[in-house]
């Protein structure tokens, strides 16, 4: 999708506007995805605080918030206590979280992901499994067999079971289906998560896919699943909703999932009908130490793929101001820009970014905040 042109805007880019296909986008502050593990217990229902955790975001001025990830199948659900859209019943509790943050003047996005071997492990918090946050959760407590591309574990987490043909070619189903809901109860906007390790990654990266048929071995054949859950979700949500696809531009180790690599599934994920990609790093193995982070340290992959590719970029990671996100955005890195931690910090990160800017009547306030922006406000 060729990049929409600024429409005339005399306040900062970061508080302009932005149209993807019928979705006018209020400014380009988004809440990045962030794990909550604080659905219901297995059922994967979204409950009061998913309601009151994104809704802060919209009360703040943020342009677009993103669900935590939102697992399309039982299989790839991401914990015990993650979320999951794979019922009616499931989607059927997000509605009153979308007319929420609509009443706000935000929009919303949600993140649909399949765990593949990173499913099906305890929280990562809370007193319910003390002492297993983040482990492999036993059958006895809920857990379930993982699958993924190859048998190969990650560390650290039991070992899944290699998915058959069959089984792969249904996955782009499961995705469509979970779109399909999302749209239906208000989302305007479908990020495929195919980054940090979860399923469509594994299947990118040569690390976690030694598969030898149609969906292993080249390039070409790694990206195969991936463009055919775009086309699916496609055809799901029809012409008008925008299709964001997560990617981590490098996995940080040696004959992994790279740049280069990811420039192709940019370019092939275009054409097979996403409209804006999620630059992020990481996830498909453990932390490495050679991992230079520091404010923006992400940037410099959007920026690149932005200019190579000529699509829509987005990027994420340790973003700590309105001025750097200013900044990025004035340089051409990207055409918006997900927080995350500041957000965690500050629900209100959007509408400081404002006032630090200058540009407080550029953002959306609540009238019931407006006393606080008054002159008279002291």
């Amino acid at each position: 999708m060729s990049k929409p042109a600024v429409k005339s805007f005399d306040g900062p880019l970061v508080l302009s506007k932005l149209k993807i296909r019928d979705l006018e986008i209020p400014n380009r502050l988004w809440v990045a995805p962030m794990g909550q593990h604080s659905a219901s217990l297995r059922d994967g229902k979204p409950t009061d605080w998913q309601l009151v955790h994104l809704g802060q975001y919209a009360l703040g001025g943020a342009g677009l918030i993103l669900t935590e990830s939102v697992a399309v199948s039982e299989v790839g659900k991401l914990n015990l206590h993650g979320s999951g859209i794979w019922s009616d019943e499931q989607a059927e509790g997000w509605r009153r979280i979308t007319s929420f943050i609509h009443e706000q003047k935000s929009r919303i996005g949600i993140q649909l992901v399949h765990g593949g071997r990173k499913s099906g492990t305890y929280p990562s918090w809370g007193e319910e499994f003390q002492n297993r946050h983040g482990r492999s959760a036993s059958r006895d407590d809920g857990g379930w067999q993982t699958v993924a591309p190859s048998a190969i574990p990650y560390p650290g987490l039991d070992g899944p079971r290699a998915l058959t043909a069959e089984e792969i070619r249904d996955i782009p189903r499961q995705f469509a289906e979970g779109a399909r809901r999302a749209v239906q109860v208000g989302f305007d906007v479908v990020e495929i998560h195919a980054a940090h390790g979860f399923l469509l990654h594994q299947f990118l990266s040569p690390l976690s896919n030694h598969r030898t048929d149609e969906y292993g071995g080249s390039l070409e054949k790694r990206v195969r699943l991936l463009d055919e859950v775009i086309v699916a979700v496609r055809k799901a949500v029809g012409p008008r909703v925008p299709i964001f696809v997560r990617l981590s531009a490098t996995d940080w180790a040696p004959d992994g999932w790279d740049e280069a690599s990811t420039l192709w599934a940019v370019q092939s994920g275009a054409e097979a009908g996403a409209d804006l990609f999620d630059i992020s790093t990481g996830g498909n193995v453990p932390a490495v130490d050679n991992i230079p982070v520091y404010p923006g340290y992400q940037v410099q992959f959007s920026k690149r793929l932005r200019e190579q590719a000529d699509v829509l970029t987005a990027t994420v990671g340790v973003i700590v101001d309105g001025l750097q996100a200013e900044q990025i955005l004035r340089s051409d890195a990207a055409d918006a820009v997900f927080v995350g931690r500041q957000f965690l910090r500050n629900a209100y990160f959007a509408r400081h970014a404002a006032e630090q800017l200058r540009a407080i009547d550029n953002i959306f306030i609540p009238p019931q905040y407006g006393l606080a922006y008054r002159q008279e406000r002291w």
